[in-house]
């Protein structure tokens, strides 16, 4: 890397403004990312019913502690690498340039697909609930474009800005999870509140890693994308050295101590001997299992708090959902200026608007959105069956690609520069979060189409892990071809652009 000159010195117009945001607006993003409600909605029912049972909540917290551990390297990256590219600038510190050119490439991926899948879902979710309780009956796709507005009116403003209104959505939505579970335990469910029967290695572990507890962590890895955003918003952070680890941690603590939590509750709401029987009966609809996943925690609402905690639950999906989209739309945001500033894509993505914000990179997220989804139109698909299954599935092997990559990166980068010896911190915590991902790796995608719907015709997902049709291993595979693909524009870019400009990685 003898050849890199400096990078080019940040004006105002090409950095991010510095110090607007502490380290619970940025916790806000986090968890706003991975939408507690809709988790609890929509994944946790399945999980149960195809999973390990009343073992769900331990496999949440299972899959929080492999976070954790991976978090230990990450943070410790934190400390020497503040960019808001996160992923991009640590595999490229740690694996070089052109891997870590793929590296984004594949985070990228990531973050449109999940914010297209939220997309699908929110307009869904909110075309049936105004036909419902309003009468208004537009296309889903008609609700998608007003959220997709005002979704890039919110980015384009100041990043404290978007942090207030997360905030607000963010505690509604938890306190409403808190208070129902909380209702449940004062109040009690129709067995003694049994701890072991899911927090148990043996209740995790039902069924086997091949079977049953596998497709439980599996769904377990989807709920937490998002969590590894506290790293982007490092530029924009007052201390960042300080505020991205201790948001990183929290949000994980957090996450894995909401999910847990309440679908502890919900466990014991319905019964840990009964509960696969009881989530089916909830969500059964028309002689169709699971067809309504969030009957079974509004039902719950509704009788250990009231038919008022159901109803506002209903409501507060949607923010839940609205908050998922501006945090990935500001993550996409930052992540094209991280790539134009690094050279990768045009140098006009590197600019920041007025309010300190990446106003170009966030035009070209929502423009890439709208394509598809108008694609999606035009093609006839479902929103949930097709954009939000599909796009969902994709988007969480990609995250977990990446964070194996920063995982082994960060290995790599403190073996070479010796800047921080702690073995804890720079080896075993990264080699066990290796490990630990890997395993989730697999599973995701040997469940991919349990999550995708893509199953070979007449196969049985649940019991022929593999058993995909064309599309499902088109869509399985696609991260790590686009990982190729990055490998190579990094190569093409460094020689054209005799990669003075991508040298804000290793500067």
């Amino acid at each position: 890397m003898a050849d890199l000159q400096p990078a080019p010195a940040e004006t105002p117009e090409t950095s991010l403004r510095k110090g607007r945001i502490g380290v619970l607006g940025i916790v806000f993003f986090v968890i706003a990312a991975a939408a507690p409600l809709v988790g609890m909605t929509g994944a946790v029912p399945v999980a149960i019913v195809l999973g390990n049972g009343a073992g769900v909540p331990g496999a949440y917290l299972a899959v929080a502690i492999i976070l954790l551990l991976f978090s230990v390297g990450y943070s410790a990256m934190s400390q020497h690498v503040t960019n808001a590219g996160a992923f991009f600038a640590y595999v490229g510190r740690g694996l070089g340039i052109n891997v870590g050119v793929g590296s984004a490439f594949v985070s990228l991926v990531a973050y449109l697909a999940i914010q297209l899948a939220i997309f699908g879902f929110f307009g869904a979710v909110m075309a049936g609930q105004m036909n419902a309780q309003f009468g208004l009956d537009l296309p889903w796709w008609a609700w998608v474009f007003i959220a997709w507005a005002l979704v890039l009116i919110l980015s384009v403003l100041s990043v404290d800005v978007g942090a207030k209104v997360l905030g607000v959505l963010l505690t509604l939505e938890l306190l409403a999870l808190v208070i129902t579970a909380i209702a449940v335990f004062v109040k009690g469910g129709p067995e003694p509140i049994d701890v072991a029967a899911s927090f148990s290695p043996t209740a995790v572990l039902a069924g086997g890693i091949a079977g049953t507890a596998g497709i439980a962590l599996a769904f377990a890895f989807a709920s937490y994308i998002g969590f590894e955003a506290t790293a982007i918003y490092g530029e924009e952070s007052r201390e960042p050295k300080k505020t991205v680890p201790r948001a990183t941690y929290t949000a994980i603590i957090l996450i894995g101590v909401v999910f847990a939590f309440v679908t502890f509750a919900m466990v014991t709401a319905l019964g840990s001997q009964t509960v696969i029987d009881q989530v089916l009966a909830r969500s059964t609809v028309d002689d169709i299992p699971l067809l309504d996943p969030a009957a079974v925690l509004f039902s719950i609402a509704a009788e250990y708090v009231g038919e008022w905690m159901a109803t506002v639950m209903s409501w507060l999906v949607l923010t839940s959902l609205f908050a998922g989209l501006l945090a990935f739309q500001n993550s996409l945001a930052r992540y094209f200026f991280a790539m134009g500033r690094a050279g990768v894509f045009s140098q006009r993505l590197d600019h920041t608007n007025r309010f300190g914000a990446p106003g170009n990179g966030s035009i070209v997220a929502s423009v890439i959105t709208a394509i598809i989804v108008i694609v999606f139109i035009a093609r006839g698909w479902d929103p949930v069956l097709n954009l939000f299954y599909w796009s969902s599935a994709v988007a969480v092997i990609a995250i977990v690609v990446v964070e194996i990559l920063v995982s082994i990166a960060v290995i790599a980068y403190f073996r070479r520069t010796k800047e921080d010896t702690r073995v804890w911190h720079t080896l075993i915590a990264p080699i066990l979060a290796i490990l630990g991902l890997a395993l989730g790796l697999y599973l995701l995608m040997s469940r991919f189409a349990i999550f995708a719907g893509t199953a070979a015709e007449g196969s049985d997902p649940t019991v022929e892990a593999w058993a995909l049709n064309p599309l499902g291993w088109f869509l399985v595979l696609m991260p790590f071809g686009v990982f190729v693909i990055g490998i190579i524009v990094g190569s093409l870019r460094r020689k054209k652009e005799n990669v003075d400009a991508i040298a804000d990685l290793v500067s």
